[in-house]
């Protein structure tokens, strides 16, 4: 069975997209990162939670304040990246939600009045809406570099805030010379998924 997306479409969002090291020298615009974020802000999250936050660093002294929080193997890239986003989860994403979520407007305060229980579904929810915002670079023809490697306690401190987590940061631009490595296995459908 085929799917509905074509070929060369799949083959940019997921065959042949890679995790970029290297990039080039070619900026990524503001109209880039917004016509992602209006195309990926679409993806389904629970009660349509939106807790994602992204922070551009695009300025020199920016950039060097985030490297001084990379972890070794990261800094040359975050350094020389054309764009680098933190993706953070909003722990107080739960104020939005009678207007994300008119259909039960209650649901702030009926599932979300608890700290932990808001900061579980918060990086839950923007883990899978920085998945989309990937994918999205890809649909606008970039390479993203997704990173964890960094201090998260001395990120949130130079960039957030309390109510805020970071999740990872993304190096985004076009590819540059050696951009990836050679691909990696991927687990065969059988070793994935059961039928009950």
């Amino acid at each position: 069975m085929s799917l509905v997306l074509d070929s060369a479409a799949q083959d940019l969002l997921f065959r042949e997209a890679r995790t970029a090291n290297t990039f080039t020298d070619e900026p990524v615009s503001e109209e880039q990162v917004q016509a992602i974020y209006d195309l990926v802000k679409f993806g389904p999250t629970a009660f349509n939670q939106t807790p994602l936050r992204i922070v551009l660093v695009r300025s020199a002294e920016a950039r060097e304040r985030l490297v001084a929080h990379m972890s070794e193997g990261n800094r040359a890239k975050t350094a020389t990246a054309p764009l680098v986003a933190i993706l953070a989860a909003d722990n107080e994403f739960h104020e939005e939600l009678p207007k994300l979520f008119p259909a039960f407007p209650q649901a702030a305060d009926a599932f979300f009045s608890e700290r932990p229980v808001r900061e579980s579904a918060a990086v839950l929810n923007a883990a899978l809406q920085a998945a989309y915002f990937i994918v999205g670079v890809r649909a606008a023809g970039l390479a993203a570099g997704p990173m964890t490697g960094f201090d998260a306690a001395g990120l949130q401190k130079e960039f957030l805030d309390g109510d805020h987590t970071p999740l990872m940061v993304v190096n985004i631009g076009k590819p540059g010379e050696g951009a990836s490595y050679p691909r990696s296995p991927r687990l065969a459908y059988d070793e994935v998924v059961t039928t009950v």
